[in-house]
C-alpha cells in the first residue's frame, strides 16, 4: 500500500474508500467495529492527497489503520466494549494516537473488545461478540477480537490492540496475524483505560512482521505523560535477521501445559524448519510456569480493582438511580459491569483485603519475582525463548463462557511474559484443521529488535500465505 501510494497507483481516498467497501461487505457477520467513523476517515485521507509532505514520506502516511476502543480518542467514543461508558468521548487523545495522526495515519474506527480487556475470545462484550475471520462460528480472541478480526479480514491495513496477559498475542495466533507485546514501558500508556497498570501495554497487529515493526516503530518512545514509559530513545527499525547460530530455547514444561496434540505438531514442525535454517535448539528450564496463571489472576484484578474504583456513576459514565450515595454507587456499578468484570472486581477486592492480602497478593508478587528470575536465568544460556502462543486453535463461540477456568487457560504461555515484563511476539507457524497456529518469540527485557529480526527471518523461512487465503 505504501508503494502504491508513493507511486501515484491509487490515491489515500481510494484505498480508505476500498477498506470502506471491504468493511460494509463483512461488517455485519463479524462485528468487529464499535465505532466506524467513515466521515473522519475520508476526511484525513483527502489531507493527505492534499498535502505533500516534505522529504521522506512518513511511512504509515495515509495506511487506513483501526484502535481498539480501550484506546481514548477525542473525536470517536471511547467505551471499553462497556455499558458503563456507552457513548463517551474522552477531551483528549492517547499519546499513541497523536502519534498516529502526525505521521498521516487514517483510522477507520475503534474496534470492539472483551469488556475493559478482560477476557480471552471477544464475547464478554456488552455490544455482542466478534466472530473469527475464517469462520464465523469461533472466536476470534481477546481481548483485542476486534482489531485482529478487522486486520485479518482485510478491513484494515493493521491495527493496534493492549495486551494485558495476552490480549494482542492470543487473537494475533487465532487469526493468523503478527501481534507484538513490546517490553512493558516501551510505548506509552497515556490514553490508554487502565486495566492492570504494572501489565497494561500497547501494541500492533498486522499481517507481516515487517508491517507490525512499522507500526510499533511510530509510536513506542518516550512520553513526558507517563512516567513509566522508558526514557530511552526508540531503536533503529531493524532489517531482517538470520536465524544462523541464533540460540531458541524450548522450555520443558510446556508439554505438561495443556497443548493441543495439532498445535504441538505444526509448532514442533515450524521449529523444525528454522533448525534446518541454522538456528541452535536448545531445551531449556523455565520453572514455576504453572504458577503464572494464579498469580496473574490475582495481580491483575486486585490492579483492576483499584483502577475501576473511578466508575462510581459520579463523574462519568453509567448512573442509576439510588436513594443514597452508597446505593448510587452500587446501583451504577450492578448496571453498568458485565459477569466477568464484575466476577474480577470481587475477586481483586478479596485478594486486596484484610487478612488476605499476604496470602494472596503478596504470595502473587513473590511468584512473579520467581518467574523474572528464571526467564533471567534462561537468557543466559539462550538468545530467545520460543513457545507455542495459544494452546488451541480459535474455538466455537460459547464453548468456554461457562467456565472461566477453562477461559483463563487460553492465556497460558502469554501470561507468564507480560508478568516478567518482557518482549513477546506472536506469528503464524501453520495451521490445524484449517485454523491458524501461533509461534511465540520471547526476548530479554528491551531487546525487542532482536525478536522482531528473528521473527521476520522464521516468517521467511516458513513462507506461508496470508492467512486470509487459507
Amino acid at each position: 500500500m505504501r508503494a502504491g501510494l508513493d507511486a501515484g497507483e491509487f490515491s489515500t481516498r481510494e484505498l480508505t474508500c476500498a477498506h470502506l467497501d471491504r468493511i460494509a461487505a463483512c461488517e455485519d457477520d463479524l462485528h468487529a467495529f464499535l465505532h466506524l467513523d467513515g466521515d473522519g476517515a475520508l476526511a484525513a485521507a483527502e489531507h493527505c492527497d492534499e498535502i505533500r509532505h516534505p522529504g521522506v514520506t512518513p511511512p504509515l502516511r495515509g495506511l487506513p489503520l483501526v484502535l481498539k476502543d480501550n484506546i481514548c480518542t477525542s473525536d470517536m467514543p471511547t467505551t471499553c466494549g462497556s455499558r458503563f461508558l456507552a457513548g463517551y468521548t474522552p477531551p483528549y487523545d492517547a499519546t499513541v494516537v497523536q502519534r498516529l495522526r502526525r505521521q498521516g495515519a487514517v483510522i477507520l474506527g475503534k474496534t470492539n473488545m472483551d469488556e475493559f480487556g478482560m477476557g480471552s475470545s471477544c464475547e464478554n462484550s456488552a455490544y455482542g461478540p466478534t466472530r473469527h475471520p475464517l469462520d464465523r462460528e469461533r472466536v476470534p480472541g481477546g481481548s483485542s477480537g476486534g482489531s485482529a478480526a478487522a486486520v485479518a479480514a482485510l478491513a484494515a491495513a493493521g491495527g493496534f490492540g493492549s495486551d494485558t496477559g495476552g490480549s494482542i498475542r492470543q487473537p494475533a495466533s487465532l487469526c493468523g496475524l503478527v501481534g507484538i507485546k513490546p517490553t512493558w514501558g516501551r510505548v506509552s500508556r497515556y490514553g490508554l483505560v487502565a486495566f492492570a497498570s504494572s501489565l497494561d501495554q500497547i501494541g500492533p497487529l498486522a499481517r507481516s512482521v515487517h508491517d507490525a515493526a512499522l507500526l510499533l516503530a511510530a509510536v513506542w518512545g518516550p512520553d513526558e505523560n507517563d512516567a513509566t514509559c522508558t526514557r530511552l530513545p526508540p531503536p533503529p527499525l531493524a532489517d531482517q535477521g538470520s536465524l544462523a547460530g541464533l540460540r531458541l530455547g524450548l522450555p520443558r514444561q510446556v508439554a505438561d501445559l495443556g497443548v493441543d496434540t495439532e498445535v504441538s505438531r505444526v509448532v514442533g514442525e515450524a521449529l523444525t524448519a528454522c533448525a534446518a535454517a541454522g538456528a541452535r535448539l536448545i531445551d531449556i528450564d523455565l520453572p514455576h510456569l504453572d504458577l503464572a496463571l494464579p498469580a496473574y489472576y490475582i495481580i491483575a484484578t486486585a490492579e483492576a480493582s483499584a483502577n475501576l474504583a473511578r466508575f462510581d456513576g459520579v463523574r462519568y459514565g453509567a448512573r442509576a438511580a439510588g436513594p443514597d450515595l452508597t446505593a448510587l454507587y452500587e446501583e451504577s456499578r450492578a448496571a453498568g459491569f458485565g459477569p466477568e468484570v464484575q466476577r474480577r472486581i470481587l475477586l481483586g477486592t478479596f485478594g486486596l483485603s484484610a487478612g488476605y492480602s499476604e496470602a494472596m497478593y503478596r504470595r502473587a508478587q513473590t511468584a512473579r519475582e520467581l518467574l523474572r528470575q528464571a526467564f533471567a536465568a534462561a537468557f543466559a544460556q539462550v538468545d530467545l525463548v520460543v513457545t507455542p502462543t495459544s494452546p488451541s486453535v480459535a474455538f466455537p463461540l460459547g464453548e468456554r463462557t461457562a467456565d472461566p477456568v477453562r477461559m483463563y487457560a487460553s492465556d497460558t504461555f502469554t501470561v507468564p511474559v507480560s508478568l516478567a515484563g518482557l518482549p513477546a511476539l506472536s506469528l503464524p507457524c501453520g495451521a490445524a484443521g484449517g485454523l491458524p497456529v501461533g509461534l511465540q518469540i520471547i526476548a530479554a527485557h528491551g531487546r525487542d529488535t532482536d525478536m522482531i529480526r528473528a521473527a521476520g527471518a522464521v516468517e521467511a523461512i516458513l513462507a506461508l500465505p496470508p492467512a486470509a487465503d487459507w
